[in-house]
C-alpha cells in the first residue's frame, strides 16, 4: 500500500520504522539530503545514491523561482528533471517566510514575497503553493505554514501558529481537488505543527491537526530557529505523545549528529538539514574520534590518516586528511565534494546505526554513550582550536 507506515520496533521512544512511497522505500529513522534546488549542492545523484540516502528533499519556493515549477512539470516531474528515481519531499516555502522575512508581507490570504534574484513580487497562497507542489511532482508535500523566530513573543508564536491552522485547511482542500484530477502524480500532504516554545501551542497544533482528519504522517516546524536546544528537545518530548504512533514524524531543518540522536531517542522517523554539505564547502567535517574538525588547520598537513578510520564513505576510503586540507588551502572544488559526500555519508550512517540499535533493543545505552564520546570530542577538539 502506497503512503503505508510500519513501526519495526521500538526502544523506549524510538522507533524503526518503513515507509512505503510511490518511488520507494524508506527504512526510518532516516536523514534526507537537501536538493534545495533540484540538487544536493556539489553532488551527484549516484553519489547520494551511493551514500544510502533513501529520500531527498527539494525547496517549493527556489524552484517556483527559477527554473518555474511549470518547466519542472513539462520536463516529466521533480524526480526524471533531477535524475532521481528514489523518493522525493518538497518544503512549502514556509521556512522561507521566516528566513527571508525582510522582503515578506504575511497576510491571512498568503505572503507577498519579493524575488531575491530580480525583484519580482508574487503572491504564495495555501491553494497556489498546492498547486506548485502538484506541479513538482514529490512523493510527500508540505502543507502551507507561518514558521516564526525560537524565541518569538507569545503574541507571535500564537498568530503564526493559528494562521497555520487556517492555511492547513485550504491546503487540504485544494490537495483533495487537484488529487482527483486525472493523471496526476501519487502524493501525500503533511500538515506542519507549529507553536514556537510553547508546550499548550504545540499540543494544541497537534489536536487540532488531527481533528482536520487523517494524515499519513506529520511534521515539526518551527524548531533550530534560534532557541536553545534543551527548548528544542522538550518541545519533541510535549508533541510525541500527542501524535499517532502509527505515522511517520519529521522534524524539519534538524540534523546535526547529536540533534539527530536526541530527536530519535523522542520518536522522530524524518530529517534534513542544509549543514553537511554547507559545512563541507567551508572544510568542515564531523568524525567520530574528534567530533567537529575544521580540515584547514594546519595539524593535519602531514595526517596521513583517513578523515574518519569508522566512515565507509568513498572519501575515507580513498584519501587521507592531508590531501583533504591540501585541497583547500589550494582551493580546489573536489575538497567541497569530498568533504560535502563525507559529511553526507555520516549523517545517513549514523540514522541507519539508530535503527539497528533500536531493533535490538540497545538504543537508549548505546546513543548515550556515543553522545558523551561525541560532546568529549567536540569540547576536546574546540579547545585545541582546531
Amino acid at each position: 500500500m502506497l503512503f503505508d507506515f510500519e513501526v519495526v520496533a521500538r526502544d523506549g521512544a524510538a522507533r524503526s520504522g518503513r515507509f512505503v512511497l510511490p518511488h520507494g522505500v524508506v527504512r526510518t529513522p532516516a536523514f534526507m539530503p537537501v536538493g534545495t534546488q533540484a540538487t544536493v549542492k556539489t553532488l551527484a545523484p549516484e553519489e547520494v545514491a551511493s551514500a544510502g540516502a533513501e529520500m531527498v528533499l527539494a525547496n517549493t519556493y527556489h524552484l517556483f523561482l527559477r527554473p518555474g515549477a511549470e518547466v519542472v512539470q513539462a520536463l516529466g516531474g521533480l524526480h526524471r528533471f533531477m535524475g532521481w528515481g528514489r523518493p522525493i519531499l518538497t518544503d512549502s516555502g514556509g521556512f522561507q517566510v521566516f528566513s527571508l522575512a525582510q522582503i515578506n508581507e504575511v497576510r491571512d490570504d498568503g505572503v507577498v514575497f519579493q524575488s531575491h534574484i530580480d525583484g519580482s513580487r508574487h503572491l504564495f497562497t495555501p491553494e497556489r503553493v498546492m498547486e506548485i507542489e502538484r506541479a513538482l511532482g514529490a512523493d510527500v508535500i508540505m502543507a502551507f505554514d507561518e514558521c516564526p523566530p525560537g524565541q518569538a513573543a507569545r503574541a507571535v508564536a500564537e498568530e503564526a501558529h493559528e494562521r497555520t491552522l487556517r492555511w492547513l485547511v485550504r491546503c487540504r482542500a485544494r490537495f483533495e481537488a487537484l488529487a482527483r484530477e486525472a493523471d496526476g502524480p501519487e502524493q501525500t500532504l503533511f500538515p506542519i505543527l507549529q507553536g514556537s516554545t510553547y508546550p499548550d501551542l504545540r499540543r494544541d497544533a497537534a489536536r487540532r491537526i488531527r481533528e482536520l482528519g487523517d494524515w499519513r504522517g506529520f511534521a515539526i516546524g518551527g524548531l533550530s530557529v534560534g532557541e536553545p536546544k534543551p527548548v528544542m528537545y522538550e518541545m519533541l518530548e510535549v508533541v510525541e505523545p500527542e501524535l499517532p504512533a502509527d505515522r511517520p514524524r519529521y522534524l524539519m531543518g534538524v540534523g546535526y549528529p547529536e540533534d539527530l540522536l536526541e530527536a530519535v531517542a523522542r520518536g522522530i522517523d524524518l530529517f534534513d538539514c542544509v549543514a553537511p554539505t554547507r559545512n563541507g564547502r567551508n572544510g568542515t567535517a564531523w568524525t567520530e574520534a574528534d567530533g567537529q574538525v575544521n580540515l584547514r588547520a594546519g595539524r593535519f598537513r602531514l595526517d596521513a590518516r583517513p578523515l574518519d578510520e569508522a566512515c565507509d564513505c568513498y572519501t575515507c576510503r580513498n584519501y587521507s586528511r592531508a590531501y583533504l586540507r591540501h585541497l583547500f588551502v589550494a582551493e580546489e572544488v573536489l575538497g567541497l565534494r569530498l568533504l560535502s559526500l563525507h559529511n553526507v555519508r555520516f549523517l545517513i550512517r549514523l540514522a541507519e546505526r539508530a535503527r539497528k540499535e533500536i531493533e535490538a533493543g540497545t538504543f537508549a545505552g548505546w546513543s548515550e554513550d556515543w553522545l558523551a564520546r561525541y560532546r568529549a570530542a567536540r569540547a576536546s577538539t574546540q579547545g585545541g582550536k582546531a
